[in-house]
This record gives C-alpha cells, sequence and structure tokens, in this order.
C-alpha cells in the first residue's frame, strides 16, 4: 500500500487513535510486557472543570514520553489518569450555571438538591478535559479513570481524616485565614493572586497617654543625622486600610528605631475607639516605611497575626463573612471601651457597611478630628480570590487544621536520605525551606461541594469521628449509654421513640480540596484497601508537575504517603522517588499567559492547525531543565515540516519497495555508505536511550531532529540514490533493506515524542514476513544496536565535507547552480584517489562537479583545504569576476550597516534594561547571524583578490 503524498495530520491523528482503540492498547491487561520491572504515573488531575491550556499540553506530553518509552521497553506501565473534584470552582460553575437557568441561588434550593446538580453538570461536561488530553495523544489507561469524589476515593479520604484525627493531628483551633467575603469561605494560598492596585497610605495619630512625651527629629545633615527634633504627645501610624483600625490591639515599632526606644511599652489611645493598646518592640516593622510605627490587627493581617502571637495580645474579629463591619454586638470589640452615647452613635454609623465605604468614612472622622496627619498616594500589592475576583480579607475563624509539622519531619528525612530527588536538583532547596517552616494546615472550607468532614456533633457539644454515620452514631449510643447524665437519659428516650438517628448533626463543611489530592498516589490504587494494583505499582515511579504546587501538592502527597503505606517494618514509603519540575509556558514575548492580558493560546487551536506531534516535538525539544519556554508558532510549524520530512523519506522508501526482512543483519553490511548510516543509527538509539532515562527530552529531541533531518534524510537518502538506479544487485538490495531498517527503528525511536504520526508509518517499514507479530508501535521492543565502526564514520565524514564545502564556495562566488564545476585533484595520494573514485558518482551529483585528477592546479580556481589534501574548484568559466566583485562589495555595505545598527543598539543601556528577555535574544541572535554573514562576504572578496 502506497504511502499518501500529502502529510495530512487530522486524518493521521484519527486513524491512530482508532487503531489504538480497537483493541485498547493502552490498558494495563492488553500491552505486551516483553522486559521486567514496573512503571507508574499518577496523573496529576487537572480540574473537572478545566479544559486543556498550554501548561496541562506541556505536562501531558512530558509524562507521555516516559510512559510510551517504558511501555515499548516492556514494563509492566500504568498512567493512572483521573480529574479533581475542584470544590470552589466546581460549585461557582454550578452556581452560575443554576442563576442562568432558574433565577435561584444554591440556598434557594438547599444543600443536598444542589450537590445533585452539580452531579448532572459533571456528568454533562465534566469530561471534556480529558477527551482534549486524549486528543494530545496521552496514552493513559482510560478504563481505570478515577475522580476524586468518586465512592472509592471519598471513602479513603473519610479514613484519612479518621485516621488522623484519632491520632491527634486534626483539631480544632482560631486561626487567621485568607477569607473571601463573596464565597464565604477560607480560600488556599494558590486561589488567591495578588494584585498590584493604586492607594493611599494614611498616617494616624495616635495620642498617647498619661501626659506622655517625647523627642521626634524632623530635620536631618546630609549624612541623615537629627539636627533638629519637636515634641510630640502622638505616635503616627502609617496604613493602607484605616478601617481595620477597630481591630487594632497595638502599635509596634521596630527595637533598633531610635525615635521610639522610650515609648517601648507605653500606651496609645486608639482613634474614635478610644481603647488603650500597648506599644511593643518587634522586628517586623520596617523603620524606613512610613514614619516607622505600625499598626497591629491580628485578626485582619497576616504578619499582625504573628506579633500578636509572640506578645501574647488578643484578637479583635471586626468583619462578618460578608466582610461587613461588626462592631455594636461585638463583644471582643466592646471590651475594655467606654461606651458613652456618643461612640455608641459612632459606631451605630459603621455597622455594616462594606471595608470601602467604612474606610472612606473612617479617614473623614479623623480629619475633623484633627488626627489624620497626612496621605500619600502609594501603589501596593491587594490579594483577590482568583475564583471570584473580590478582595481576600484575612480573618481570624474557628477551622479545622491538620498538624502538618509532625508529617513534615519524615518528608523532610525522606528527601535528605536520597529517597527523593527533583528534576531540577535546585527544587529541592524550596522543598525544605517551607517544610522546615510548614504552619498548620487549614483542611476545612465552608462551602457544599467537596468532601463534608466526616465530624458529628451531639446536642451536649460532642463531637464523634467516625467514616460513616452510623458508626458515629452507634459511637455515641455507647458514649451516652456508659454515662449517668442527661444527655444518658435523653439518648435512651429516643432510642425507646425510635428517633435516635436525629441525636447527631454533621459537621456542615468540607474539606479542602488538595486533602483528597495529597492521598491520589494511593488512593487512586483502591486504598485503603490492599488492591493488587496498590502493590503493583504504588511506590509510583515519577511525579511531573508544575513548581506551582510544589507545596500545596507535591509536599502533601509525600507527607500523606509515608505516614498511610507502610512496608513490612513499619516504615513509611514515598509516594514518588523523582519529581521532575518542568518550567512555563509563556507567551512569545516572555509573558505569563493570562485572559486578562489576552495573550492565552489554545493548544487546540495549536493542534488543529499544525498537528498533536508537531507541538508535542516543540514541547519536547524546549523542555531544558530549569528554563521556562517562551510559545514559538514558527517553531512549532518548522517541526511540522520535520515530520513532513519524516514521512516524505519513509514515502520514497515505499516507492523503491524497500522492505527489510527479519533475517537481515546490520552488522553485516558491506557498502560503506550503509555502514555509516546504520553505525550512526546506533549510536543515535544509544544517546536517545540514555536521554530518556536522564529525562533529558530536549537533548533526545535534538539528537533525532539532527539525525532525521541531516544525516538520514539531506546526506543518506541523496547518497543513495546514486545507487539504486545501478545494475548492482547485491548492493542495490542491502541499501533498500538497510534504509528500511533504518526508517524502521527511526519510527520506534520518534515515537513517544511523535506517536501519532509514527504509528501510522510503522506497518510501511516493518519487516514484511513479520508483521502479525509487530502489532502496534506502542507496543514493539525498544531498539537496540551495538555498531564498532569508525572507519566508515570518518570516510563518510570526509565525503560530506568535501561536498558542503564545494557547495559553500559555490554559494559563496555566485556559481550558477546547473554549471558542473570541475573539482581537481592535483598530486595526491593513492588511497585518497582511490577514495574518490570509490565515491565519484556522489560526489559529483551532490556537488553538481567532475572530478578530475591532475598534475597541477588549474587558472582562476579556488583551493579548498581538506584534511591536509588540497581541491581546486575552477570556477573561471562560470563566474564573472568583475561583477561578482562589485557585487560582493555592496552586500557586504549592506552588512556593515546592519551590523553598527545592531550594535548600536545593543550598547543601549535603556534598550537592555527595558527590552523583554525575547526581544534582548533575538536581537543578540541576529546580529550573531549577521557576523557571521559579514564573515562569509569577506572570505569571498579576499578569494577572488587572490586570484
Amino acid at each position: 500500500m502506497m504511502i499518501d503524498k500529502t502529510y495530512d495530520f487530522a486524518f493521521i491523528e484519527q486513524k491512530s487513535v482508532e487503531k489504538w482503540n480497537s483493541v485498547d492498547a493502552f490498558r494495563i491487561d492488553v500491552a505486551p510486557k516483553l522486559g521486567s520491572g514496573v512503571f507508574c504515573i499518577a496523573m496529576p488531575p487537572p480540574n473537572v472543570t478545566g479544559s486543556l491550556h498550554m501548561g496541562h499540553a506541556f505536562n501531558t506530553t512530558i509524562q507521555d514520553i516516559m510512559i510510551r518509552f517504558e511501555r515499548m521497553r516492556g514494563k509492566n506501565v500504568l498512567w493512572q489518569p483521573g480529574t479533581d473534584h475542584a470544590g470552589i470552582a466546581t460549585q461557582i460553575t454550578v452556581e452560575s450555571r443554576l442563576f442562568a437557568q432558574s433565577s435561584l441561588t444554591r440556598e434557594d434550593i438547599g444543600r443536598d438538591a444542589f450537590i445533585e446538580k452539580v452531579w448532572e453538570w459533571k456528568k454533562e461536561s465534566g469530561g471534556s478535559i480529558l477527551s482534549q488530553l486524549k486528543r494530545l495523544g496521552a496514552s493513559c489507561d482510560w478504563s481505570r479513570e478515577r475522580f476524586t469524589m468518586d465512592e472509592g476515593m471519598s471513602n479513603a479520604v473519610r479514613n484519612a481524616f479518621v485516621v488522623l484525627y484519632k491520632d491527634g493531628l486534626i483539631y480544632r483551633d482560631k486561626r487567621i485565614v485568607n477569607w473571601d467575603p463573596s464565597l464565604k469561605t477560607s480560600v488556599s494560598d494558590l486561589e488567591v493572586i495578588q494584585k498590584e492596585v493604586d492607594g493611599n497610605l494614611w498616617y494616624v495619630r495616635y495620642p498617647l497617654v498619661e501626659g506622655v512625651t517625647y523627642r521626634h527629629p524632623i530635620k536631618f545633615d546630609d549624612d541623615a543625622k537629627p539636627i533638629d527634633w519637636e515634641v510630640r504627645d502622638y505616635i503616627i501610624v502609617s496604613t493602607t486600610r484605616p478601617e481595620t483600625m477597630f481591630g487594632d490591639v497595638a502599635i509596634a515599632v521596630h527595637p533598633d528605631d531610635y525615635r521610639y526606644k522610650e515609648l517601648i511599652g507605653k500606651y496609645a489611645t486608639l482613634p474614635i475607639v478610644g481603647r488603650l493598646i500597648p506599644i511593643v518592640s518587634d522586628v517586623y516593622p520596617d523603620p524606613e516605611f512610613g514614619d516607622g510605627a505600625v499598626k497591629v490587627t491580628p485578626a485582619h493581617d497576616f504578619n499582625d497575626f504573628e506579633i500578636a502571637k509572640r506578645h501574647g495580645l488578643g484578637f479583635i474579629n471586626i468583619l462578618t463573612p460578608e466582610a461587613k463591619i461588626f462592631l455594636s454586638e461585638n463583644e471582643s470589640f466592646l471590651e475594655n471601651i467606654v461606651l458613652s452615647d456618643e461612640a455608641r452613635n459612632i459606631f451605630s454609623e459603621f455597622e455594616g457597611l462594606d471595608c470601602f465605604a467604612a474606610r472612606s468614612k473612617i479617614v473623614s472622622l479623623l480629619e475633623k478630628s484633627n488626627l489624620l496627619d497626612k496621605t500619600d498616594s502609594y501603589r501596593h500589592i491587594v490579594p483577590h480570590c482568583e475564583r471570584s475576583g473580590v478582595t481576600i480579607e484575612p480573618c481570624i475563624t474557628e477551622q479545622w487544621y491538620l498538624d502538618a509539622k509532625v508529617l513534615a519531619e519524615s518528608a523532610i528525612r525522606s528527601a535528605k536520605n536520597g529517597c527523593l530527588s527533583f528534576i531540577p536538583q535546585s527544587w529541592d532547596k524550596s522543598y525544605y525551606e517551607w517544610l522546615e517552616n510548614i504552619q498548620p494546615w487549614c483542611i476545612s472550607r465552608q462551602i457544599w461541594w467537596g468532601h463534608q468532614i466526616p465530624v458529628w456533633y451531639s446536642p451536649d457539644g460532642k463531637l464523634f469521628v467516625e467514616n460513616t454515620e452510623d458508626a458515629a452514631l452507634r459511637s455515641a449510643i455507647d458514649y451516652y449509654l456508659s454515662q449517668d447524665n442527661d444527655m444518658t437519659v435523653k439518648v435512651r428516650k429516643m432510642i425507646k421513640d425510635g428517633n435516635i438517628s436525629d441525636l447527631l448533626k454533621r459537621d456542615e463543611d468540607v474539606l479542602d480540596t488538595w486533602f483528597s489530592s495529597a492521598l491520589w498516589p494511593f488512593a487512586s490504587l483502591g486504598w485503603p484497601e490492599q488492591t493488587a494494583e496498590l502493590k503493583t505499582y504504588y511506590p509510583t515511579s515519577v511525579l511531573v508537575t508544575g513548581f506551582d504546587i510544589l507545596f500545596f501538592w507535591v509536599a502533601r502527597m509525600m507527607m500523606m504517603g509515608l505516614y498511610f503505606m507502610k512496608d513490612a517494618e513499619g516504615k513509611g514509603i514515598e509516594p514518588f522517588h523523582i519529581v521532575y519540575m518542568h518550567a512555563l509556558v509563556r507567551d512569545k514575548n516572555g509573558q505569563k499567559m493570562s485572559k486578562s492580558k489576552g495573550n492565552v493560546v489554545d493548544p487546540i487551536d495549536v493542534i488543529d492547525q499544525y498537528g498533536a506531534d508537531a507541538l508535542r516535538f516543540y514541547f519536547s525539544i524546549m523542555a531544558v531543565q530549569g528554563r521556562d519556554i517562551n510559545l514559538d508558532l514558527e517553531r512549532i510549524a518548522g517541526y511540522r515540516n520535520f515530520i513532513t520530512k519524516f514521512w516524505n523519506a519513509i514515502r520514497f522508501s515505499k516507492m523503491k519497495n524497500a522492505r527489510h526482512s527479519v533475517s537481515f543483519v546490520p552488522q553485516d553490511v558491506k557498502w560503506i555508505v550503509n555502514k555509516w548510516i546504520i553505525k550512526r543509527l546506533a549510536t543515535v538509539i544509544n544517546d536517545v536511550t540514555v536521554g530518556m532515562e536522564n529525562h533529558r527530552f530536549n537533548d533526545v529531541s535534538a539528537v533525532l531532529y539532527r539525525f532525521v533531518w541531516d544525516e538520514l534524510c539531506d546526506w543518506y537518502v541523496e547518497f543513495i540514490k546514486s545507487i539504486l538506479n545501478q545494475k548492482d544487485s547485491e548492493l542495490v538490495s542491502e541499501t533498500l533493506s538497510c534504509f528500511s531498517y533504518v526508517l524502521y527503528n527511526v519510527c520506534k525511536l520518534l515515537h513517544p515524542i511523535i506517536p501519532f504520526v509514527t504509528e501510522d508509518l510503522y506497518s510501511h517499514v516493518s519487516p514484511q514476513d513479520d508483521m502479525d507479530k509487530q502489532g502496534l508501535l506502542c507496543h514493539a521492543q525498544w531498539p537496540s544496536l551495538i555498531i564498532d565502526d569508525s572507519e566508515s564514520i570518518e570516510e563518510v565524514n570526509w565525503i560530506i565535507d568535501l561536498i558542503s564545502k564545494v557547495r559553500s564556495i559555490r554559494t559563496e562566488m555566485n556559481v550558477p547552480l546547473k554549471a558542473v564545476v570541475p573539482l581537481v585533484f592535483a598530486n595526491i595520494d593513492a588511497h585518497v584517489r582511490k577514495r574518490l573514485e570509490c565515491h565519484k558518482c556522489i560526489i559529483d551529483r551532490l556537488s553538481s562537479g567532475n572530478i578530475i585528477f591532475a598534475d597541477c592546479p588549474p587558472d582562476r580556481s579556488i583551493q579548498i583545504i581538506l584534511d591536509g589534501m588540497v581541491l581546486f574548484l575552477a570556477i573561471g568559466d562560470f563566474v564573472d569576476f568583475v561583477k561578482e566583485r562589485s557585487r560582493l562589495k555592496k552586500s557586504l555595505e549592506k552588512v556593515l550597516d546592519e551590523l553598527s545598527s545592531i550594535k548600536k543598539k545593543l550598547e543601549n543601556n535603556q534598550f537592555v534594561e527595558k527590552a523583554p528577555p525575547s526581544i534582548l535574544q533575538a536581537e543578540k541572535e541576529r546580529f550573531s547571524k549577521v557576523e557571521k554573514k559579514r564573515i562569509s562576504l569577506e572570505n569571498s572578496l579576499e578569494r577572488i583578490r587572490m586570484l
């Protein structure tokens, strides 16, 4: 069967998918296991609400390359797929849909009905991202797809919570959290984005009490030493959030700030409120910021929370869950305040205001009270929720926490003992730094969609933590029947009346999405049941992920895996031993892609335009460890051309009826060119295998690109065209078999990177007498070849060098393409002459020349030095040297002008500092390219001068 003339990637992708699907090619019980060993990757589960973005595409490509490589090596391979229930994101999506369809909120329909709506949405739309991953070629065992809210995962999550609680690692506490007033829930740091906004810095006077005054510097000399002071009975505090003053509990100054040393331990009056607050010494305030003193509002600022803990200060929460001011019935706020009628009236005016309205009002009051010293314009960072878009309010709330510090110890120890390594290695520093300074993990969320916390409360406030409601009820009954109190009487009566099921009320909070994700490597394999898959595939082999979730996911999976998975001796088992941290995919200018910037490129659009294989090859060759990728569509188009070139090589082989046999022995080839390509293939197989093993996919792709484009297509195919029309049937047969053998193995080498096209081409180059055994390329055995032959490499490289230099001179000297130029060899030794005679037909055809042996060099010829031998290129009859000299001079003038322009730009400090890195790099590359052109033109002029 002939190969189509045109490489139609869309048709090929569909055709290859049909082949794979027809036999469930990627099921763990279908793929042949020709070797030994196990290889497993747990796919980072994308959000069920998500659609494929470039980060997903890059991540998936790297994983699939690993999986396909190890599958072809005969290992027992599992790539565990699945999606994450994405609590907040999914709830927002379904809430928006509900309101759009019925003008109802989730509160209108109730929790149970809303959860049903979410499951309906998941069934209809939740699989779109997995379909997109399949378009990219992801070769997962899709029959094993998991969902972090499926029945098995839910059981695993409840089980983990119960164990951790009963082991004393989960507890309730009041701490400061990121609070979203729109969603009315705590959110993780990953869901918080920092936006730079224009605001103000207000300088507020806090009056000192008991007649305390101090001298404050107001004038300084050239060395910044104070030379004039004023006496103040107030301390100035600078703040960007005056509305939170109601929650102030102290003023902090730096211990080394000489201005305030005598005030440490004194008290000031909180403006508007009248509460006395201490002035404390703490290392947090920056003496250079504002006036050096900061207000301490621990219920609404993370840094202030830490200051309060260090100094034993209290907390005053002045906001409702909707971020409205709450004062009038706020016991913690009203404590230690003299409540006059005037104060009550003032506080009532703030009641229920949002933060921005309260800010405006309190600034106005401060101005009227002469307590606002000044106001500066100030651009600063304000946290916003990535999901809802609203401003995050740090708030003290009561939440469920996991004592992560205890779990972190084993995760640190494991990495330091060499049981966990990072690629690139530099990421281990970030890993250690975060774990060594880890804080309690807030694991509860105040939303409805997610794993509801398995905690039940009795009327007297006692809680029962069990895997199921029935188990919690049994525990409660057993507990109260063992007591002798009012609850014992009540429980007995409820049992008698048949309504004991009403005894307990479940905690309404759900767990942080990252809690279930932290269990993914083992829960997705069936834990807590001891399944065959868990025993076979845990620990997984490698984790491929982005650096942005190193702390939120990678470190937490390590902690959970080591805690729950134990070996026979009770030692924790790491969920993976290698973490491949891939870089970020940016836009062409090096900017991070975002919808707000309008620079997002959809990978599906790229696949539609260039093909999945071209995009995959681009990601692979750009996967330099530790370096971000600037998306370049022109390069992707170039890799589509690369695939087309390989396609055409195989098409050419089919036109020549090339087909090797299983009996073909590469070590037995005789023609030097065939020996050369076989030796080069052996080297490439080794380089690619080593590169794959070391996860250096950019090196692998670069090796394959150079071999296929340069050596195989540009040289070998052109070499053999001179042979295939000869009458030497033995040589022709050997060459066709060799050609097909090389293509067959290159298909295998390329398959992990560009699986669609190679799967289709594989049948065209497989041994004709072994087709039934070969089957699918994705199941084929990884190639191995050892050849010891340096002689062929040296000889063919010599031929290539000779032809390349002749071609280069012809181009430089503007020799007409069709001109057959004499290649004159004078006074050469017998060995060289024999080599030239042996390869004359190849050299003549590919250099558009004619080898001539002579006793002396011809006139008006250009010398080419090759390994100490001199070749004379007789171009005198083909070039008008006067015109050529003039042409070269004009070209050189243009090139020098261009070089001067680029040089000025690169020497301009303003340009170098302000230009995007990609633009700067492009200018440097342009300079290098033009400089090479200058050298070439000057060499050509020098050659003409010497004629």
